[in-house]
């Protein structure tokens, strides 16, 4: 009884020194990794994308819109019928209040009138100024801590007449475990506000 007690204590010291890892998302394209910090208290969002992404759900598609000085989209792409048909509707969770800043990550939505997301579009503000005439309408449930220099260089590629590129931009996305010291290393405070 004692050497079990011993182990057990052992045990729980080990798990105690465990640093506490943190669920990111990450996208992996050509020119190389977006790493994104996903919001507590959008949970219905943040659970949708981690979901989707652990399918591998985004992997079958691009980055399929990029307007410089707007945003890069990817994800499903946009239909004439909108997502109507979707399965991946959310309610939108703006009583979080974030904005779309340089670097926010959203969820993407047609013009339904109850403001829904659609989980399997999301895009990545890049307008340095933001975009305030989008806050309120869209939902933003994360922010980018590493990579918004590649989606400053994706926004830029050559395009068709819908904003496409004409170079197809695929996506392996992913959601991975980070430490509080590897995110921090990377310039990323877990207890920063990123809606300046």
């Amino acid at each position: 009884m004692k050497k079990l007690f011993i182990l057990f204590l052992l045990a729980a010291i080990v798990s105690c020194s465990q640093p506490q890892t943190y669920q990111v998302g990450q996208i992996i394209i050509p020119q190389g990794e977006i790493l994104i910090w996903l919001y507590d208290d959008t949970p219905e969002h943040k659970k949708a994308f981690l979901e989707l992404a652990e399918e591998g759900y985004f992997d079958d598609y691009t980055f399929n819109r990029v307007i410089d000085k707007f945003v890069a989209q990817g994800g499903c792409p946009d239909t004439p019928e909108g997502f109507a048909y979707s399965v991946h509707l959310l309610e939108p969770e703006f009583e979080a209040g974030h904005k779309h800043v340089y670097g926010a990550f959203g969820a993407g939505r047609d013009n339904n009138p109850g403001k829904l997301s659609a989980a399997c579009q999301f895009y990545i503000v890049q307008n340095e100024n933001g975009l305030k005439r989008l806050d309120e309408n869209y939902m933003i449930y994360g922010h980018v801590f590493k990579g918004m220099d590649l989606v400053d260089q994706i926004v830029k590629v050559e395009t068709d007449s819908i904003n496409q590129p004409v170079q197809p931009i695929p996506l392996d996305v992913n959601v991975i475990e980070m430490t509080e010291s590897e995110i921090k290393a990377l310039g990323f405070e877990l207890n920063q506000v990123m809606d300046y």
